[in-house]
């Protein structure tokens, strides 16, 4: 601190700015800010890139003006940069010739990844794999927090993962965890397989693991459109429906004419197996191929068809139709399959 006050006091002009910039970084410190609001707001006040690096820490942060926090490699050639103990890097990366106040940004930047980096909500090695999983999930979590707990778990932040959310899927390998009455399960390439008897398992898009939280909130959505005769659905495969997740209330969608008719046909002796005839239908294109997946004959399938279109109002065996059914039929397994409430059926 008394290099610090030295050369504060040949400043003159800059001497304002420079209280200002001590300013600036003793209210991120007082106020424990975490480590993404203290680099994304350095790099605010720098103008240019930063970032901090602690490989044995599992954190590697970098931020640019009006940027989120992105984790990439070490700091850029050229940068200029101060040694933290335990091997910690604070960087800051201005092109062209530095402005006069950055010597100071960079060492009170050094100062405050120190303290807030001491203090900060980084998991601690002893947290168990499942509570390290609920964590690397986590909306509310910092990338820092998310990165050390990746590297708890041996998983480097670029690395390619998915995420599947389900039930019934306690035996499948991946490390795992239960979230409420859904078990999110983290896999790298294939994903596990196959699901036990009655288990239904949404499946996220694959993004690297530091945004892996997307990938489990896809999951979670895929979920709600399985039922008992398509337990498994890909978030990347559901197109436009994803889009309605949230959109519309189960009292909204009970509203729906089209759901109210397939609510009907499932309260009718066989329904179920209506409903199952008609999502078969849906998958296949044909009543024929509809039959084979149910392992029917084909005759069965055309009075359980009209009786079907008696009660919905329209041509089920048509392109429009089968779009208008398909629908239908997800939008009811979207209702149904709302937390906590029972996964729905066909």
């Amino acid at each position: 601190m008394k290099g610090l006050l030295l050369r504060l006091s040949g400043l003159d002009a800059d001497a304002e700015n420079a209280v200002r910039v001590i300013g600036f970084f003793d209210r991120l410190i007082t106020g424990r800010a975490g480590l993404d609001v203290l680099v994304r707001s350095t790099a605010e006040l720098a103008g240019c890139p930063v970032g901090v690096h602690a490989p044995g820490q599992g954190l590697s942060l970098r931020a640019e003006p009006g940027a989120d926090v992105v984790t990439p490699g070490p700091a850029p050639a050229g940068a200029a940069t101060r040694v933290l103990e335990g091997g910690v890097l604070v960087w800051v990366a201005r092109a062209g010739a530095p402005v006069p106040l950055d010597d100071m940004l960079l060492e009170r930047f050094a100062i405050a990844t120190a303290i807030l980096l001491e203090h900060s909500g980084v998991p601690r090695p002893e947290l168990g794999d499942p509570a390290l999983v609920e964590l690397v999930l986590s909306e509310d979590v910092g990338t820092a927090e998310r990165a050390r707990a990746l590297h708890l778990l041996g998983i480097a932040p670029a690395t390619r993962l998915r995420v599947l959310a389900g039930t019934g899927v306690d035996a499948l390998a991946g490390w795992s965890a239960p979230l409420g009455r859904v078990r999110a399960v983290l896999t790298t390439g294939e994903v596990p397989g196959p699901l036990p008897d009655g288990a239904r398992a949404g499946i996220g898009p694959e993004l690297p693991a530091i945004e892996v939280a997307r990938s489990w909130a896809a999951a979670r959505t895929a979920l709600r459109f399985t039922s008992a005769t398509e337990p498994v659905v890909w978030w990347d495969r559901l197109g436009g429906l994803a889009a309605l997740d949230g959109k519309l209330g189960p009292a909204d969608l009970a509203e729906l004419a089209d759901v109210r008719a397939l609510d009907r046909l499932a309260a009718e002796s066989h329904g179920e197996d209506t409903l199952a005839a008609l999502g078969a239908l849906c998958a296949t294109g044909s009543a024929r191929k509809a039959a084979a997946v149910l392992h029917r004959h084909h005759s069965t399938m055309p009075a359980r068809l009209a009786r079907a279109e008696a009660v919905l109002g329209f041509d089920v065996d048509s392109p429009a139709g089968r779009f208008r059914l398909h629908l239908a039929l997800m939008l009811r397994r979207l209702r149904d399959n709302t937390d906590p409430a029972p996964l729905a059926g066909p």
